[in-house]
């Protein structure tokens, strides 16, 4: 069987990227890591959020992956620097993407929700120094509880609405003309965000960027598979078994301490 390419993430926030990536390269074999024993992540220490990257990257590269998807913002802001230097195999993390909103809004004001540990880390605040040479106004709200919701399956829909009103109402006031989700968790409420947020304000999309990111990244390397068939998905996870809705029938799910 030809190498998976590796996901990780604290939880079930990366299947997006997942389903997104596998309905492009449908080829491809695919091992995602929902490292739930440790969700969130995002108030975790550097430290510690770099130890659980590092060591989910092990456990990638013990299944003989061929490369590895960083598919969560506080992971990726905090120790990407750290993985790349650390392992062989090509990585690829996912960022708020901050110059996109720059290069749209019109209002010079854009919201970004996201974890606390993805808006205070050192990657974060150098690319929003980059790329803001023009001195948007960047409405910063750290996400909280919405992890730990999302991964419960949203049992309390209205409790999430409550906090995604209490989280964007400020930013509408300013005039935010676009919303960065800086947390790929965010990506399975993003209709309950548009609801809120109304027909003017556009979502930044995150996620397309890095799946045509790996797919030329396959590419441009020669690692790419070439079987006609189509490939398999394998989700390991060491908490609470993921919840149903958010897995395709198609996966085979394994309980693994990693």
């Amino acid at each position: 069987m030809s190498r998976s390419i590796g996901i990780f993430d604290s939880g079930i926030g990366g299947l997006s990227i997942l389903k997104s990536l596998a309905r492009k390269a449908v080829n491809e074999n695919y091992i995602y890591l929902a490292d739930n024993k440790n969700c969130p992540y995002g108030n975790k220490s550097e430290i510690e959020i770099s130890k659980l990257s590092i060591k989910n990257c092990e456990k990638l590269i013990e299944l003989n992956c061929k490369m590895i998807i960083v598919a969560c913002n506080t992971a990726t802001t905090n120790s990407i620097n750290i993985l790349r230097k650390q392992f062989d195999v090509p990585i690829i993390g996912i960022e708020p993407g901050i110059k996109p909103a720059i290069n749209y809004t019109k209002t010079k004001n854009i919201g970004v929700l996201a974890t606390n540990k993805t808006l205070s880390s050192k990657l974060f605040n150098e690319n929003l120094l980059t790329n803001n040479m023009n001195k948007i106004n960047v409405h910063e709200q750290i996400g909280h509880d919405l992890v730990e919701l999302i991964e419960d399956g949203i049992e309390n829909e209205e409790k999430l609405n409550e906090y995604i009103n209490k989280y964007l109402n400020n930013m509408i006031e300013n005039k935010i003309d676009c919303l960065v989700l800086g947390c790929t968790h965010y990506n399975f409420i993003e209709n309950n965000i548009k609801h809120i947020l109304g027909p003017n304000i556009k979502i930044i999309d995150t996620v397309s960027p890095v799946v045509n990111h790996v797919i030329n990244k396959l590419s441009e390397l020669n690692i790419q598979n070439t079987s006609s068939n189509f490939g398999s998905t394998i989700i390991y996870y060491n908490g609470n078994k993921p919840n149903k809705k958010y897995l395709n029938p198609n996966y085979k799910i394994i309980f693994d301490d990693f």
